[in-house]
């Protein structure tokens, strides 16, 4: 088991299995792969509202990084809700040990409920000190104005503008998500840095679900771990969630 590609999942937990942890594990498993854990904080929330949240402390989070890299072959991280500067700090301190493999960072800010679930000290340090290590940053429009310090951009080409300039600060690729943008095609923009734009659309579909951003960058971090190029890892999560979207319930 330990010699069997693994992805190192690092986020908080969600006890109403619609986000978090628990999709991104699920996420993991469907692409053939297992996953191990460093558990930064634990929230008690429903489908409709984060009630509770208790951040893991620091060392913690940090020692069970350790853990999960020394058991396992880690071949991709995938890291979630962080919360604090602190925990970020940790997370980048552990990181630094392992340069050659992949880290894909969903800057998770706010609950889709309007709950904020990273300090907002925190954003400089997440911007300064972990994004330039990943190798791949996944915000959301709101996200990416927030990182930005600026208005949500108002269509597709203010959103590659912000999406290059957050790319160009922090010197690492960035996928511009247009789940929350208007239209009838879900469109997400790939950014590298010296590299042209890559466009991926999809139908835009009637209904959505929570979770769909971890679910997203976890099966980025699984395909890249699997060896897949970073434009073929976006291509076959994006078409992964679609399906799952898309499934009927």
């Amino acid at each position: 088991m330990a010699m069997t590609p693994h992805v190192l999942i690092v986020a908080g937990s969600d006890s109403s299995g619609g986000a978090g942890i628990a999709r991104d594990v699920e996420t993991v498993s469907a692409f053939g792969l297992r996953s191990c854990l460093a558990v930064t904080a634990v929230t008690v929330q429903t489908h409709d509202t984060v009630e509770q949240i208790e951040h893991m402390p620091p060392e913690l989070v940090a020692a069970q990084m350790r853990a999960a890299f020394a058991a396992n072959q880690v071949a991709a991280v995938k890291i979630g809700m962080l919360g604090t500067a602190a925990a970020i700090e940790a997370v980048g301190s552990v990181l630094a040990s392992s340069p050659k493999v992949p880290v894909v960072l969903d800057p998770v800010l706010v609950s889709t409920s309007g709950r904020l679930l990273l300090e907002e000290d925190a954003i400089d340090v997440l911007r300064r000190d972990l994004m330039p290590v990943c190798r791949l940053v996944t915000p959301n429009l709101i996200e990416l104005a927030t990182l930005n310090g600026s208005a949500p951009a108002p269509d597709e080409e203010g959103a590659r503008h912000q999406g290059k300039e957050l790319s160009r600060r922090v010197r690492t690729a960035v996928l511009v998500k247009g789940g929350h943008s208007a239209g009838s095609q879900s469109i997400d923009v790939l950014l590298q840095p010296n590299c042209p734009a890559v466009r991926f659309e999809a139908p835009r579909l009637p209904r959505g679900m929570r979770g769909t951003g971890c679910m997203l960058s976890s099966a980025i971090a699984a395909s890249l771990a699997l060896g897949l190029s970073l434009e073929d890892s976006v291509r076959s999560a994006k078409q992964y969630v679609f399906d799952i979207i898309a499934r009927p319930r």
